[in-house]
């Protein structure tokens, strides 16, 4: 995970396998059934993280779009006073 001036970017296979090791195999569970909920796991983490990191950079690129706008308001804003 790192971090850019407050926003948060995380690897989706270093997440991935996070969840992965604390998802162990139940006893009555045979390894066809525990690798396929581990491979649907896997995917499912790839995936929502790789949703996060997306949704985070838009709204970090919209915040500072916002913040963009607003200095130029305010120099404008001083200059024509």
């Amino acid at each position: 995970m790192t971090l850019d001036k407050q926003q948060v970017h995380i690897e989706p296979a270093d997440f991935a396998l996070a969840i992965l090791a604390g998802n162990q195999q139940q006893t009555n569970e045979d390894n066809k059934r525990y690798i396929k909920r581990q491979l649907t796991l896997y995917l499912e983490a790839i995936l929502l993280v790789q949703d996060f990191n997306q949704l985070e950079k838009t709204q970090f690129e919209m915040s500072r779009e916002t913040q963009r706008t607003q200095i130029l308001e305010k120099l404008i804003e001083r200059r024509y006073q």
